[in-house]
């Protein structure tokens, strides 16, 4: 499935891999990668879903077409060869401030959403990145019931 993802990009990108605009300890890197995974734990990635990585990746990060590319590639790849959350989280915590955190979560329930739906599994991943991330349950139950009403409000309006 990644593999197939990676070469979706790459075929996008005219085959270029020009990551090196993303240092590891970079949190756009960690918060792509976190973003990856929501996507893909489900077993099923969909076009709404890469779409909406990408649209909030660039929205976000104030990326280029061809940066967000090489982002979402990289993150893949990082991805794959993970084993836990933590090497992730830790980076943002680090890094950014509650605010900034919140805004994590509230991007992995975006692309959650962006599908339809939420499954049990992507709703526990984002539980165990926002316990890493010192997300309280309040504000992790309140995120996702603001993002389920938003896409609840977009799917009627793709109909």
């Amino acid at each position: 499935m990644f593999r197939a993802l990676s070469e979706f990009i790459s075929d996008i990108s005219g085959g270029r891999r020009d990551t090196s605009a993303f240092e590891e300890n970079d949190y756009r890197l960690a918060a792509a990668v976190l973003l990856v995974h929501v996507m893909a734990i489900d077993g099923a990635v969909t076009e709404e879903e890469r779409s909406v990585l990408s649209a909030i990746l660039s929205a976000r990060f104030d990326l280029s077409a061809a940066e967000t590319e090489a982002l979402v590639e990289l993150a893949i790849a990082r991805d794959a060869e993970a084993v836990d959350l933590y090497a992730f989280t830790s980076i943002l915590n680090r890094a950014l401030d509650d605010e900034g955190r919140l805004r994590v979560v509230e991007m992995m329930f975006e692309v959650a959403y962006a599908d339809g739906g939420l499954t049990e599994f992507e709703d526990n991943l984002v539980w165990r990145a926002a316990e890493l991330l010192n997300i309280g349950s309040r504000d992790r139950v309140r995120i996702r019931r603001e993002v389920r009403k938003e896409a609840e409000a977009d799917g009627g309006h793709k109909s």
